[in-house]
C-alpha cells in the first residue's frame, strides 16, 4: 500500500460511520471498539466507507475479529499493495 492510514484518519471515518465523537479523543488504538461504542454495523459501515474512499477491501469475517481501531489500522497498514 503505498501511503498508510493514520489513526487520525480513521478517527474521521468512526465519526463519520456511527456519529460518534465524544470517546474518540486521544489515543483509541487500543481501546476496545465496545469501550468506544462501536457495534458490529457501525464496523461494516466503516469497511464500506474504507472501500469506497480507499479502495481498502476487508471481509466482514475479518472485521469480527478485530477489537480495536489500532488491530483495524495494521490491518488495513499491513495488508499486501
Amino acid at each position: 500500500m503505498e501511503n498508510t492510514l493514520s489513526l487520525d484518519d480513521l478517527r474521521g471515518i468512526l465519526i463519520a460511520c456511527a456519529g460518534e465523537d465524544n470517546a474518540l479523543d486521544g489515543d483509541i488504538s487500543d481501546v476496545s471498539f465496545d469501550d468506544l461504542g462501536y457495534d458490529s454495523l457501525a464496523l461494516i459501515e466503516t469497511a464500506a466507507v474504507l472501500k469506497r474512499d480507499y479502495g481498502v477491501v476487508l471481509p466482514e469475517d475479518q472485521l469480527t475479529v478485530l477489537s480495536s481501531p489500532g488491530e483495524l489500522l495494521s490491518l488495513i497498514n499491513d495488508r499486501p499493495a
